[in-house]
């Protein structure tokens, strides 16, 4: 199906957290097992002792954010067989599904932010870990968990997952939803599931898109919301902590009691919500605090080939230090872990043995970086809780 291509500038950066794709532990001791430097941890908790006023976040303007124009979705080939199947599968009415995709706006950033970056710098897991481990983040994590602690505490209690870890990832994903995302959700899914761009994986990603459309339009019936209501990021991504609408379906609860799950302004639901999904992708109430564990690695390079190897703990520590991998402090014998590479840029790669938490937190947004940021956010926090 031919279509015109908005020749208005694109406003958005490119976002570097995926999202929620498919887009933590016994709780840690503060202080341990952390990726940034000591110097830099200190300058980031001496900046949140800022007063509070400087510390106070506020969430965006409810109004949504993109560069759309009419291509006339509802008559594509393509959304008509989509909608003929949303009917007799779901019982939508149809001649409504009709005037609802009339509305539906083609979001050309939507495209253009899901484009893979060009080729240029190298990996920089210090640059990226500082833009998490930063004042405003930490100071904003600290006032979610005073004013929410009771919720944080049941959930911990509930799941096994800590507060920590929850008000790491939520402040990662939104800054405890001040960044919850301005497109609407039906024109950035729409937009990907029937106009996404050439890749060589374009057909699995449309197919990927039109469930988590499917799935938008479900959780908007089912919650009496109206569709073109929810906003989210440029790949659909929904509330404080970035669910895309399967995973709402899927692992969102009622975690307030009202009946009603919320997870855009309910921070209970959110809070909640966050713990299920982790213990849904296995965390582990009864694993050790600590998720990560530095290690060095022989010249020989014979453990290369445990680098890259899935998202999961599966390897004794012995073999791996068999193949040149030596630990910098007391590692638990009877676990089994995962040997991760955090790359600096020029400067010497960092290596840690994961253990099952960790890549737990990966099915969250599958990216080392991503949760090693999580972990680390948390912890700061925690610092700063604790003085």
């Amino acid at each position: 199906m031919p279509m015109r291509r908005s020749l208005l500038p694109i406003k958005y950066p490119a976002l570097s957290l995926f999202l929620s794709l498919p887009l933590c532990l016994a709780t840690a001791h503060a202080g341990e097992n952390s990726n940034i430097s000591a110097a830099d941890r200190a300058r980031a908790v001496r900046a949140a002792k800022a007063p509070a006023a400087k510390a106070s976040v506020k969430k965006a303007p409810a109004k949504f954010d993109f560069e759309g124009e009419f291509v006339d979705y509802a008559n594509w080939k393509e959304v008509r067989a989509f909608l003929d199947d949303m009917s007799a599968k779901h019982g939508f009415d149809r001649a409504a599904l009709d005037t609802l995709f009339g509305k539906v706006r083609y979001v050309e950033s939507t495209v253009q932010l899901m484009k893979p970056a060009p080729p240029g710098k190298p990996k920089n897991w210090q640059a990226y870990s500082a833009r998490f481990i930063e004042p405003v983040r930490i100071n904003a994590g600290v006032k979610f968990w005073e004013e929410n602690a009771e919720a944080l505490a049941r959930a911990e209690r509930e799941y096994g997952v800590p507060a920590e870890i929850i008000v790491g990832i939520i402040g990662v994903e939104t800054v405890y939803g001040r960044n919850t995302g301005r497109f609407r959700v039906l024109d950035a899914l729409t937009t990907l599931a029937f106009s996404y761009p050439e890749s060589p994986t374009r057909a699995a990603r449309m197919e990927f898109f039109k469930g988590e459309l499917e799935n938008a339009l479900l959780f908007a019936r089912k919650d009496g919301i109206d569709p073109l209501t929810l906003l989210g990021s440029y790949a659909g991504a929904i509330g404080l902590p970035q669910f895309m609408p399967s995973s709402i379906m899927k692992y969102a609860v009622d975690f307030d009691g009202d009946s009603h799950i919320d997870l855009r302004n309910s921070t209970a639901d959110a809070i909640g919500s966050v713990a299920h999904f982790l213990v849904e992708h296995g965390w582990r109430r009864d694993d050790p605090a600590i998720s990560t564990y530095p290690v060095n690695v022989s010249a020989s390079r014979a453990w290369e080939k445990f680098i890259g190897q899935g998202l999961q703990a599966k390897y004794r520590l012995a073999e791996l230090q068999e193949a040149g991998v030596s630990t910098v402090s007391a590692t638990p014998q009877n676990m089994l872990f995962g040997l991760i590479d955090l790359q600096n840029g020029s400067e010497a790669t960092e290596y840690h043995l994961a253990t099952n938490n960790f890549f737990a937190i990966t099915q969250y947004n599958r990216s080392y970086f991503y949760a090693m940021s999580v972990i680390d956010l948390g912890k700061a926090i925690s610092q700063v809780r604790a003085r």
